[in-house]
């Protein structure tokens, strides 16, 4: 049997292939693509080698589905490399934002698409995780929503030296990016707010300010718990709602109904990240948090079908029979 904190936070969720990929030393990397006076080799490419941002063409005739075409691959960028096809007027993405994206990808080598993610729910960058894309993170910080631009990014600023061979992608290969931002939001390091008092029957609830505090939990004497899947939200948060499949960030605390903590990010010192809506968690946090949006503070009451059910958790000292209750701070969706 796992443990409760197992069976809660499974890290289920890698983001878009893409999307994680840096090369093996990027700092390194990163340096040796920027010196002009360095040597050409297979990661970093002369100036006077590389191809003009202008090879590459975007149609945009059908929104959801764009395509790029490289003219004479292959196609290789000395650095990273970006081309504004159409200014964006919203919000500027920070360096601790999430940035929410739609993307096509191509090899420039070949000239193929590699991924598409229009048309789909929005790509995401954690501008503050240096280890994404280092690449996409330079080309991203600072441009306003709304933006859509060309992105060449070579391999030092890319997959490296290893390449991706299951993307078919080699360690020479520059990729090459459309790319429009369609939102940003901070990546939360507490959620603030005016919290509305509990719902009657459910307990109230109190948290500390600061980040990653344990909340406290107080039942009425002599309470009972609802015998189906509660959710209030006490705090409305304003970012970007969850979608089904996405890895959240959260701040939360756990607890029996009537009895013991047996829970909380607190304990661990750090927020919590786990994939959402994918049956990697119990299914009451499946079916209540998908949907809310980032910022938002939820209380929940669990009753056993849809936490451990009748096996319970006896790592967590949770029973068959336990209706549990959560606080749950949504601090990032990516």
């Amino acid at each position: 049997m796992r443990s409760t904190r197992a069976r809660l936070l499974v890290a289920g969720l890698l983001p878009l292939a893409l999307l994680t990929a840096c090369g093996d030393d990027s700092s390194k990397a990163d340096k040796s693509a920027s010196s002009s006076s360095s040597p050409a080799s297979p990661q970093t490419v002369a100036p006077d080698q590389a191809s003009p941002i202008s090879n590459v063409s975007v149609s945009t005739a059908k929104p959801n589905a764009p395509t790029v075409t490289v003219a004479k691959p292959p196609f290789r960028a000395a650095k990273t490399t970006t081309k504004i096809n159409k200014a964006g007027a919203g919000a500027a993405v920070g360096d601790k934002d999430i940035a929410y994206v739609s993307y096509v990808a191509v090899n420039g080598t070949t000239g193929k698409t590699i991924e598409s993610t229009f048309g789909k729910p929005n790509a995401s960058f954690n501008l503050a995780d240096k280890q994404t894309f280092p690449g996409l993170l330079k080309a991203l910080k600072g441009q306003k929503v709304g933006t859509e631009m060309t992105v060449a990014v070579p391999p030092a600023d890319g997959f490296g030296a290893q390449g991706a061979k299951q993307l078919g992608i080699g360690a020479n290969d520059t990729m090459v990016f459309y790319m429009k931002v369609n939102d940003r939001y901070p990546l939360l390091t507490e959620v603030k707010g005016t919290q509305a008092a509990s719902e009657s029957g459910l307990p109230k609830v109190s948290v500390p300010a600061g980040p990653v505090k344990q909340a406290t939990i107080t039942f009425d004497k002599g309470s009972k718990p609802p015998t189906t899947l509660k959710s209030q939200t006490l705090i409305k948060g304003d970012g970007p709602k969850v979608l089904a499949g996405q890895q959240l960030l959260v701040n939360y605390t756990g607890q029996i109904w009537g009895g013991k903590v047996f829970d909380a990010a607190a304990k661990q010192g750090q927020p919590a990240a786990f994939q959402i809506g994918a049956g990697k968690v119990i299914p009451g946090w499946d079916k209540t948090l998908v949907g809310q949006t980032v910022g938002s503070r939820l209380l929940l009451s669990i009753p056993p079908a849809d936490g451990y059910g009748k096996q319970g958790n006896p790592q967590g000292g949770i029973k068959g029979t336990d209706t549990l209750v959560f606080v749950v701070d949504i601090l990032g969706a990516m």
